[in-house]
């Protein structure tokens, strides 16, 4: 373990980004699919400020979570756990598969890994 406070920043600037979408748009393309590209950022934004792991570990294992998570929204999860009328839950864990969603998630993974080896070779100047 070893905090990272710069990732923690970026994990709480992109926290308050996706509370805004949810807070203010209720519909199109920012709240259901830009959303979803951020989310994956913001979780692994989120394991990096806590743990130390190579970027491509950690972003398969948000990609891991994220696809997990859109799949359990094929099943009736929600309901099992007596959360189908919870507004929180249904926010945070969906309550609609959408193979959109996936590709949101796996742009959103390609993105981190793209910036990551764009700071990493410019490391040479730290």
């Amino acid at each position: 373990m070893q905090f990272n406070k710069t990732y923690l920043l970026l994990f709480l600037l992109l926290f308050l980004v996706e509370a805004a979408i949810a807070y203010y748009l209720k519909d199109g393309f920012i709240r259901h699919t830009f959303g979803d590209y951020l989310v994956v950022i913001m979780l692994y934004l989120f394991l990096k400020s806590f743990i130390k792991i190579k970027p491509i570990s950690a972003s398969v294992v948000v990609l891991l979570i994220a696809f997990a998570v859109e799949f359990l929204q094929l099943t009736s999860f929600l309901e099992y756990f007596n959360l189908d009328n919870n507004y929180y839950a249904k926010l945070i864990l969906g309550s609609t598969f959408q193979i959109s969603d996936l590709l949101a998630y796996t742009l959103g993974v390609l993105t981190i890994i793209a910036i990551e080896n764009k700071r990493s070779t410019l490391s040479i100047f730290r």
